[in-house]
This record gives C-alpha cells, sequence and structure tokens, in this order.
C-alpha cells in the first residue's frame, strides 16, 4: 500500500512542474503584452523581469530567451516603423508648407468654397489691401457672409454654373476701390476630388490692368491700320455724291438765270420744282459724305470703355454701313441672315463689338475669290444651363484654314496670310474683347471656307424682362 502511494506522488510532481511553468509563461506574455503598451518599459528591466520570474528552472530560462528575442526582433521592427512615420510625417508637413507657400506667394487672390459655399482655402493675397480679410477670418465661412458687398444671387448663380458644367467660367469687372479704376479678371476653376462631380471651385483674382491698357493701345493701332485700309474707298465713295452735288448746282446755275421764281406763271413754277429736287438731292448727298466721314471718324477714335444694352442688328448694320466703302467690298457678294427674334442685344461695348466683326468679315473679303459670297447670319440659342447666347457667324468660301493650323489662329502674331499683308494680331485682339464680353470666339471646323462664330450671353435686363 505504501509503494502506491509514491508512486502516486512521483507522477504528479511533473504535472506540477508543467503547470507552474506554463502559468510562468503565461505571466511572461502578459508582461511582455504590458510592455508594448509602456514604451517606457526598457528592454533590460523587461529581461530582468522575465529572469526573476523564470527562477532556476532551465526549461524556463530557455522558453523566456525565446520570448527576449521576439520581443527584441519586435522593438526593433517598431523602432523602424517609428522612424518611418516620423519621416513620412515631416515629408507631409514640408510638402503641406512647400504647397501653402506657392499659394500664398502668388500675386493673384486665390481662394475655395466646397458645395456648401464655404471657405476652404484662403491665400495671404486675399488677406492684404484695404479690403482684405484674415484667413482666421474667413476659414469655415460662407463666401456670402465673407463678399458681402457682392449681390448674392449673382455670386451663387456664378458657383452653381460651375458646379453644374464643370466648366471653366472667366469674366473682367472694374473696381475703384483702391483710389484708381483697376480691372480684375475673375476666373472660376472645377475642381474634382473624386470621381467626376465637381466638388470645389477655384476662384481666382487677378489685376490685368496694365495687360488690359496695352491690349487697348494694339487694339486702337489694329483700328488705325484697318482705317488706313478703308481709306482709299472712302475717298473714292465721297468722289460720287460729290460728283452729283457738282452737277446738281451746275443744273440750278440756268434756271435761276433764266427764270425769276416766285412770279406765278407756270414756267416759274416748274422750274421752282426742279430747284427744289435739285436741293433735295444735294442735301442727300452732302448728309451721305458726312455719314461715311463720320462714320470713319468716330471708328478710328480711342473711347473708353463702356457696357450698356447693344443691339446685335444695330451693331451688324454699322458695321456693314462702314464696310460697304471698302475697295474690295464689291468683288464679293454679302449674304444676311439675321435674326429678327428681340432677345437679340448684350451687355457690352458696341465700339469694340464693330471691331471684331469688321475684322472677322476684312479677313473675310481677303480670303473670299472675286464673285464668292460672305454670309453673316445672327441668332439666339438658349443651352443645356438654362443660358441664352446670341451668336454672329460670319463664313466665307475662301480656301479655308488648314486644320494645323486651326489651333494657332488666335495667337498673337500668327497669321495665313502672306508676308507683308497681316500683322497677325486681329484676331488676338478680338479674341480679348470676344473675352471681355464673357464670350466665345471660336473656329467652326468646315470642309469649305472658315466660319468665326462670336458667343455673348443675352443681356440680364433684356432676359430678366423676357422671364418676368
Amino acid at each position: 500500500m505504501h509503494s502506491v502511494t509514491s508512486v502516486t506522488e512521483d507522477s504528479a510532481q511533473p504535472v506540477d512542474s508543467t503547470s507552474r511553468r506554463a502559468q510562468v509563461l503565461a505571466d511572461c506574455i502578459s508582461k511582455i503584452a504590458e510592455s508594448a503598451d509602456s514604451p517606457t518599459m526598457a528592454e533590460a528591466d523587461l529581461a530582468g523581469s522575465l529572469g526573476e520570474m523564470a527562477g532556476d528552472d532551465p526549461e524556463l530560462q530557455r522558453s523566456v530567451g525565446e520570448l527576449l528575442s521576439f520581443v527584441a526582433v519586435r522593438n526593433a521592427r517598431i523602432g523602424q516603423l517609428e522612424r518611418e512615420l516620423v519621416h513620412r510625417v515631416r515629408e507631409i508637413a514640408e510638402h503641406r508648407a512647400f504647397i501653402e507657400c506657392v499659394v500664398d506667394s502668388l500675386p493673384v487672390g486665390l481662394y475655395v468654397v466646397d458645395r456648401e459655399y464655404r471657405i476652404t482655402v484662403w491665400n495671404h493675397t486675399r488677406e492684404t489691401g484695404m479690403q482684405g480679410v484674415s484667413r482666421a477670418k474667413a476659414i469655415g465661412r460662407t463666401i456670402f457672409e465673407i463678399l458681402n458687398r457682392q449681390p448674392l444671387d449673382l455670386l451663387k448663380s456664378e458657383f452653381d454654373a460651375v458646379f453644374a458644367t464643370g466648366q471653366l467660367q472667366q469674366f473682367q469687372m472694374e473696381s475703384d476701390a483702391f483710389g484708381d479704376m483697376r480691372t480684375y479678371r475673375l476666373s472660376k476653376i472645377p475642381m474634382r476630388l473624386r470621381g467626376e462631380e465637381v466638388t470645389h471651385v477655384i476662384t481666382i483674382g487677378e489685376d490685368v490692368t496694365d495687360w488690359k491698357a496695352a491690349i487697348d493701345r494694339t487694339a486702337q493701332s489694329e483700328k488705325l491700320a484697318a482705317l488706313g485700309q478703308l481709306a482709299a474707298g472712302v475717298m473714292h465713295e465721297i468722289n460720287n455724291p460729290l460728283a452729283t452735288i457738282a452737277a446738281c448746282a451746275e443744273s440750278l446755275t440756268p434756271i435761276f438765270d433764266s427764270v425769276q421764281l416766285g412770279s406765278g406763271n407756270d414756267g416759274s413754277s416748274e422750274a421752282k420744282s426742279y430747284a427744289l429736287e435739285f436741293l433735295r438731292i444735294i442735301d442727300l448727298e452732302v448728309h451721305r459724305c458726312k455719314r461715311i466721314a463720320n462714320g470713319l471718324l468716330d471708328f478710328s477714335r480711342p473711347k473708353p470703355a463702356s457696357r450698356e444694352v447693344v443691339s446685335i442688328s444695330e451693331v451688324i448694320r454699322q458695321t456693314l454701313f462702314l464696310l460697304q466703302h471698302h475697295p474690295k467690298y464689291k468683288r464679293v457678294r454679302l449674304k444676311t441672315e439675321l435674326a429678327d427674334a428681340s432677345p437679340l442685344f448684350v451687355d457690352g461695348d458696341s465700339d469694340g463689338l464693330i471691331q471684331v466683326l469688321m475684322a472677322l468679315l476684312l479677313n473675310a473679303i481677303d480670303a473670299t475669290p472675286e464673285g464668292s459670297s460672305i454670309t453673316i447670319r445672327s441668332s439666339c440659342e438658349t443651352g443645356a444651363s438654362g443660358e441664352s447666347r446670341v451668336h454672329v457667324e460670319v463664313s466665307d468660301e475662301g480656301p479655308g484654314i488648314p486644320r494645323s493650323m486651326q489651333s494657332k489662329v488666335f495667337e498673337p502674331f500668327f497669321t495665313t496670310k502672306p508676308q507683308g499683308q497681316g500683322t497677325g494680331l486681329g484676331l488676338a485682339i478680338c479674341y480679348g474683347i470676344v473675352s471681355e464680353h464673357r464670350g466665345q470666339l471660336e473656329l467652326i471646323p468646315s470642309d469649305e471656307g472658315a466660319t468665326f462664330r462670336v458667343s455673348i450671353p443675352v443681356s440680364r435686363v433684356v432676359e430678366e424682362g423676357a422671364n418676368s
């Protein structure tokens, strides 16, 4: 009986030892887990603590050694990841600071709004000046709270148009807030953070006063060049009514010599009738000369740009009146296809628009063979966005513009004319004038001839009146 009891106690001892080791290892693993959450616990301190828990048991010491090896590898990997993370965070911070510095260094005002019209970016230029607003005050607020001097409906419609169409919107405005009258170009640019939907609108405002002054000076030079082309034809045309006036005057001389007007007899009454008719013709022809000369003088004079409701039909009429005296005008046939619709009114400068159509028609005359036709047509169209636009097209029957050159026609100093017959500035200036009217000047692709289209939004005054 005694021997059986001894065997049982001896067999229980390894079981207790195994359980104890398992418990010690579990405690070691818990300690290691705690060390992962406690960066201040040194690896040496952890080794000492685990060594004490292992005691003199060789099996436990070997297992603890393996655990410490794992801890060493883990700590090395954590250290590497921490260094990489710190480096990456520093890189992102430096890159962000660089981008912010670039945006703040731009000599233009820049801000960004989201779909709730809240400002997310506001650069340094927007903070400066008499009307500057600090970035801290602007970020997070709606653009309507910050730009509260501008009409809310107009400002909202400009952003809505970019969000809806995803297209760049550009226009110019003038302001004397800083004393002198300055011209600013505003660009509203669609921004997509994800997918195809426009998530933000970037607005850039730049002072283009000096650029506009240079363009105006160049435009004036172009007007004088066009005036020179017209002068020869005008002199010829003025000679015709002057010849009529001279003939009428010569015919009146013998009548007045032979008959005393107002005597009451039949002969004098007939003579008086002829005399009055001749005088009427003289008056008409003199006034025609004056209209021709005044039209050219008015066209040549530099004028400050003004914005008013302009009839496109009247602009076309005045352009054709000036053009009919050009010496080349009579060698081509001019066709007009003008719409009679009432919305053909735009907000703009009539002189600038006359200059645009004059340049397009002169180019068409130069390109069109003798006896061929030039067509000028007008129309009104409402786009998908609901905005109505007036279109004026000038088409010729010339050789057309090669496809390889079509993308360059609006570049300054580019011309398809022979050397000495064109400066290459005409279409570039026209493009600038049309852009100032919030419009577009484009070359319509065609297999024969060339067609240029001027597209300008219908006057807001007229459009609001039509909708009321």
